[in-house]
């Protein structure tokens, strides 16, 4: 049976989310210690933290710092407290509590009742206050809501100015998605990024694609500018893991996506459309 974090992560249950990404997610505990109790966990339904592999448990507790400063901003307190207790729940989670004394931190103490009004206000607050953004978004999944994730500021200026020449050229957008995590198959694919279900899709390796604009003497004929793409290339494949390039649908025009997973579990790259006649 899922856990009733697992229940919250599949939109089963409601809860007062703070923040989200592919891997993670940040809401206020409904039976808090104080005001602006947070609880963190991986999507993924784990029982105990340390059985996670390295990777996530590290990546999941830089998420937590994300939202730990954000409450620290929202709530007034001197510190935020740190707490993995493991036993209540069957599933990863981590307690942010705001703290003004040793004794908040005090899990013997009575829980309090906050009402569903304060729940929401702490949980707009914190929200505002989590650095990049905090994942949360009404957009729907589809062609206008690729901001649905922070763009990270250093893919944003790589991309920026630059654009691929098919038989037409056409901007590069830097582009994020709150995905689930783990691979993605072509449907699931689709469907987050707002085309057809019956689109075709075709993967191709990045250094395939960027080959001519990667090249010094290439179709671009501009050394310094093939030292951006170089560039970009070279950002992708050190910051993000599993970078693909997805070409989707037919001509006469194409679009592509080139999309790997960041630290967070946060799928993003570049999107551009290619003319093929």
């Amino acid at each position: 049976m899922p856990s009733i974090f697992s229940r919250i992560v599949s939109g089963e249950l409601p809860a007062f989310k703070v923040a989200e990404d592919g891997r993670h997610l940040a809401f206020l505990d409904i039976t808090p210690l104080v005001e602006g109790h947070v609880l963190v966990i991986p999507k993924k339904e784990v029982d105990y933290i340390f059985d996670l592999p390295a990777d996530e448990l590290a990546s999941l507790h830089v998420f937590a710092q994300r939202v730990a400063k954000g409450v620290q901003a929202a709530v007034p307190c001197k510190r935020i407290g740190v707490a993995v207790i493991g036993l209540e729940v069957p599933h990863v989670h981590i307690h942010l509590i705001p703290m003004n004394k040793v004794a908040d931190m005090n899990f013997a103490n009575p829980k309090i009742k906050v009402p569903e009004a304060r729940m929401q206000e702490l949980a707009a607050a914190i929200a505002a206050k989590v650095e990049g953004g905090s994942g949360l978004s009404e957009a729907k999944p589809g062609k206008d809501s690729d901001s649905a994730a922070p763009v990270p500021p250093q893919l944003q200026k790589q991309v920026e100015g630059l654009h691929f020449m098919s038989e037409s050229d056409a901007p590069l957008k830097a582009v994020a998605y709150a995905a689930p995590g783990g691979e993605l198959s072509n449907a699931a694919l689709l469907k987050l990024l707002g085309e057809p279900a019956d689109a075709n899709v075709e993967i191709v390796e990045l250094t395939q694609f960027l080959r001519n604009h990667t090249a010094d003497d290439g179709v671009l004929e501009d050394v310094a500018l093939a030292n951006r793409y170089k560039a970009l290339q070279m950002f992708m494949k050190q910051e993000m893991d599993g970078v693909q390039v997805y070409r989707v649908g037919k001509g006469p025009q194409v679009h592509a996506y080139a999309l790997g997973r960041m630290m967070d579990g946060t799928l993003a790259g570049f999107k551009t459309v290619l003319t093929e006649t």
